[in-house]
């Protein structure tokens, strides 16, 4: 049977994502997985919704605001991949000594594309006892638009992933002042799916995240170069020794887990993030938005790597 997997957009943080198409885990496993790409993340979420696909990967996030919409939507993460978040703040000038209270006297542009890294951020400014709202901001750019921002002087730091953060370190341009991963656990991308679709086709769900944990063992088994040239295909126009320096300073990073067990410590940290960003009011539970009884059954049955 063929499974309809979503892929929301093209990161290199979902490296293990393609590591999967790639090495064939997915076929290892006897499943027939498709993938498509979707418009957007929110009409992923509503394809579920509809049983117009099967799984996608994506934001936590993304379940929590399904649920705090509709109560009873069911959708569930059910494998962690990506468990810290792989944003950077990247500025102008070295700022060794970096500290969240080194933003209140700069211009710093943030993500626009998508939600979850402001709302990350804010929570980390916040919990430094700040105002996210007194910061001079520019909201409303794109990465790219933010990255020749930097380059031309017009803006202190800004808010990337990779490559934009690589392409600016190499290039003598910009500075890592903060990498979201060194704030611990915070769950960042996952398999998601309706209750109901892994208790009917159960069978293939678990065959999913075996072949997740197999991917996992993989990717922590191999050097950034070997990982880089597996997932080539996904990313052609990006120069293949960047693509090898933003994996290593990923994995160097710890942002992708080991097993695809979702911790509670990494769904907490985002959940409060989302509520004191107004994102959610309410903020459905672990339970609610978390199933991984195929995690642990995957860790039992312990398949090798790819």
């Amino acid at each position: 049977m063929t499974i309809t997997l979503f892929e929301n957009f093209r990161a290199v943080f979902y490296t293990p994502f393609y590591a999967s198409v790639a090495l064939d885990a997915y076929a290892a496993e006897g499943v027939d997985v498709r993938l498509e790409t979707s418009s957007d993340p929110e009409t992923t979420a509503q394809a579920l919704l509809t049983g117009d696909a099967d799984v996608s990967w994506g934001g936590p996030m993304r379940v929590l605001d399904t649920h705090e919409q509709d109560p009873e939507c069911g959708l569930v993460a059910f494998a962690e991949v990506v468990t810290r978040d792989p944003f950077f703040l990247i500025g102008k000038t070295p700022r060794p000594d970096f500290t969240m209270q080194s933003l209140n006297d700069v211009r710093v542009a943030t993500v626009n594309e998508v939600p979850t890294p402001w709302l990350c951020l804010q929570d980390d400014i916040r919990r430094a006892g700040m105002d996210p709202e007194s910061l001079e901001r520019i909201t409303d750019r794109t990465m790219t638009e933010n990255e020749d921002a930097l380059r031309t002087g017009s803006v202190d730091a800004i808010q990337v992933f990779q490559p934009y953060a690589e392409h600016l370190i190499r290039d003598g341009i910009g500075h890592i002042w903060y990498a979201a991963a060194n704030r611990g656990p915070c769950s960042y991308t996952a398999l998601y799916a309706k209750r109901d679709t892994l208790h009917e086709k159960s069978n293939i769900a678990s065959a999913m995240v075996r072949a997740i944990y197999r991917t996992l063992k993989w990717l922590h088994g191999n050097p950034p170069a070997t990982i880089a040239a597996v997932v080539a295909d996904f990313f052609p126009d990006l120069d293949p020794n960047v693509l090898t320096a933003c994996i290593a300073r990923y994995l160097s990073l710890g942002a992708y887990g080991k097993t695809p067990v979702l911790p509670r410590e990494g769904f907490e940290r985002l959940r409060t993030a989302c509520l004191s960003g107004g994102l959610l009011t309410r903020g459905a539970s672990y339970e609610d938005c978390v199933d991984i009884s195929l995690a642990h059954k995957a860790i039992e049955t312990d398949p090798p790597s790819m």
